[in-house]
């Protein structure tokens, strides 16, 4: 069974992701760090339950690789955003038989963490970007373990594309989880709600 690990803000830029997510939730991502292997790079927000929050994009600091970015960011464009979603796995090439048609494994490793993900040929997830990136950590302590728990508990965390059903079918197998709610919509979206000290908030 696959299990929700975090939630991923993309933006043009670091600074406009990280800005969003503070703007949206009240509290700021902390530091991240660079992913040579995609040229991004990313700050981290820890959350309850051990789930946290990434803010990635793009990092104009390293040189493009001579591959497609993962998360399709090499597409990104407009205002930053939910875009994202990840599950964590026990074993990546048994998730890879599930979906064999999802892309290739891809280890990696920044300082002490290593994982592996399995990322499209061409950085596309399929369903318009919403069928969740699939990840394996080889950590004792990855990011959600980690990191300082923010007082931000989700409730639930809504996908939103037109063949919400299907994508919905196809994971019920092996996902569930009743904060994960599909609904079927013409324009693709993620949006996340949280209880915190100051009420719900809502990130988009």
């Amino acid at each position: 069974m696959f299990e929700l690990d975090h939630i991923a803000v993309a933006g043009e830029t670091l600074t406009a992701a990280a800005q969003h997510t503070e703007q949206s939730l009240g509290i700021a991502p902390g530091p991240g760090g660079q992913h040579t292997h995609y040229g991004t790079h990313n700050q981290l927000l820890g959350l309850a339950d051990g789930l946290y929050l990434e803010a990635i994009a793009i990092d104009p600091s390293q040189p493009e690789p001579p591959y497609p970015r993962w998360f399709g960011l090499d597409d990104f464009k407009g205002p930053a955003r939910l875009d994202k979603w990840i599950l964590r796995c026990d074993d990546i090439n048994a998730a890879l038989q599930q979906f064999p048609d999802l892309g290739d494994s891809v280890h990696l490793t920044r300082g002490s963490v290593s994982w592996t993900m399995i990322v499209p040929p061409d950085g596309r997830l399929p369903f318009d970007g919403l069928f969740p990136a699939l990840i394996q950590w080889h950590t004792d302590s990855p990011p959600g373990k980690a990191l300082p728990a923010a007082r931000l508990e989700l409730q639930w965390l809504t996908v939103a594309c037109p063949a919400a059903e299907e994508l919905s079918s196809l994971l019920g197998p092996v996902f569930s989880d009743t904060r994960v709610v599909f609904e079927s919509a013409e324009t693709p979206s993620l949006e996340a709600v949280f209880d915190t000290p100051d009420g719900q908030k809502v990130l988009r």
